[in-house]
């Protein structure tokens, strides 16, 4: 038992000792004072009853005391629900409620709060955030609901009925807390909510709030990724990674109006026959710990069915982790000893992985089977910047907003930066996605050495299974 544990034992043990103690002092004394009295006319069982009374008395007032500890409803530092006792309440209301609604309330800035202006402050921040979300909420005449600090700078709000009844007002709550300030400190927030039309499962629920958040961190259009039942989606993605159920389609990357690589894209097949899409399934994977499953299964099939064609790469997005797995290795040397096909891993991550002394002892080994390795959204995410720096990598590719042309002059000079850092790396450079003529001439002006996209060739299938 950890230290933390102990204190907090001997705590509750303490605190329910003293709590007991008048009432075991007044049994007692009411014992005494009726023995002083009658004992002489008490026969023996009175006294082997009143002992076992009191015994189990004593047991049961420091088991109600010293575990009616153990149910916190409100969190210390933002005095809403705690993380426990909304979880509970919320799986209550989802029961009863055919028709509900959840509600994330995410203060952005929070860990920059905490390290600017201390812990102190933002706490009170949280505190404050809470008690604003409270009036907002009464002042649309929605009372005695739940809220909830799940974690970080996160709560949960729930409500009765459909998202469409509170999607103008949370816009409008969002709105209004942009100009937010607590004791002159900036607080940034933003918001997302889900309902029971997709899914009355809590956990899938929560997990969408975040999602929703994550992709409008990305993107200021709505998509349309949690139309389908979690519960569903798991389902089809694990049956179509165990029959195999895939189409693999490719796309001619080119230099100098040659083609060198070819750029496999995935999808799978479900068991109604629909088209499941890499940013509808990889979460899901990820989520079931099946990347490399997946990644291994996708290698196998792409050596088995791709053409054999010499100075072609074929490209395929890998997950790092599985990467960065020893039984994944060891499998991909096993399945590149029967084939001459070469093969290029696109990696993205977005959290950085600093122990890159390991990783370079990765891609050193990946050298010895012949596997090119490429570090994608260069100039997007500062993970990819710091590979570049710190990695010994073959490509770079940049992030799909320089694809664009109007963007792509307006950041001409960054660009350019970057294809000069890599240049002097030893590093080649590649952008996708040109499907106008002058932006390909602006490209090829910046001297990018790989060039991709529907201007020069449409996808084509490669495998359906």
């Amino acid at each position: 038992m950890l230290l933390p544990q102990t204190k907090e034992r001997e705590y509750r043990f303490k605190l329910a000792l003293r709590m007991g103690l008048p009432i075991f002092a007044l049994i007692i004394a009411f014992v005494s004072y009726f023995l002083v009295g009658n004992y002489r006319t008490l026969e023996t069982t009175f006294f082997v009853e009143t002992l076992l009374l009191l015994v189990f008395s004593i047991y049961f007032i420091f088991y109600l005391i010293y575990n009616g500890f153990d149910v916190k409803i409100t969190d210390d530092v933002s005095k809403t629900f705690s993380r426990e006792y909304l979880h509970n309440y919320l799986e209550e209301m989802l029961q009863k409620n055919e028709e509900y609604t959840l509600i994330l309330i995410s203060i952005k800035n929070l860990s920059d709060i905490n390290t600017q202006y201390g812990i102190k402050n933002g706490d009170k921040v949280l505190e404050q955030v809470a008690e604003w979300i409270g009036k907002y909420f009464l002042s649309k005449n929605i009372e005695n609901f739940p809220l909830g600090h799940i974690k970080g700078g996160d709560f949960i709000i729930g409500l009765k009925g459909l998202k469409n009844k509170y999607s103008t007002i949370l816009d409008l709550m969002c709105l209004k807390m942009s100009e937010l300030k607590i004791d002159n400190i900036e607080v940034k927030t933003s918001g997302s909510l889900c309902d029971t039309s997709y899914s009355h499962d809590l956990n899938y629920m929560i997990e969408n709030l975040f999602e929703l958040q994550e992709e409008k961190k990305h993107s200021k259009e709505e998509t349309s990724n949690g139309s389908m039942n979690p519960n569903e989606l798991e389902s089809l993605v694990v049956h179509a990674i165990d029959n195999r159920a895939i189409v693999i389609m490719s796309q001619n990357v080119y230099r100098d109006d040659g083609v060198v690589f070819k750029e496999c894209y995935i999808k799978l097949k479900s068991s109604n026959s629909s088209m499941l899409y890499p940013k509808t399934y990889l979460k899901t994977i990820k989520k079931l710990g099946l990347n490399i499953k997946y990644d291994l299964m996708i290698l196998e099939e792409i050596i088995t069915h791709v053409k054999d064609e010499k100075e072609i790469v074929y490209c395929l997005n890998i997950s790092p982790t599985s990467l960065r797995n020893d039984f994944f290795l060891l499998s991909i040397k096993e399945l590149l000893k029967s084939t001459t096909i070469k093969i290029m891993f696109i990696l993205s991550e977005q959290e950085y992985f600093s122990h890159t002394s390991k990783y370079n002892s990765i891609i050193k080994l990946l050298k010895t089977m012949d596997i090119l390795i490429c570090i994608t959204r260069l100039g997007s995410m500062h993970s990819s910047f710091l590979y570049l720096r710190e990695l010994n990598i073959d490509i770079v590719r940049f992030d799909t907003y320089y694809s664009h042309y109007t963007k792509l002059k307006k950041s001409q000079s960054v660009v350019n930066g970057f294809n000069i850092m890599a240049h002097d790396k030893g590093v080649k450079t590649w952008i996708k996605n040109i499907e106008e003529e002058e932006t390909l001439a602006l490209v090829k002006s910046l001297k990018i050495d790989y060039i991709q996209g529907k201007y020069l060739s449409n996808l084509e299938k490669i495998y359906e299974n």
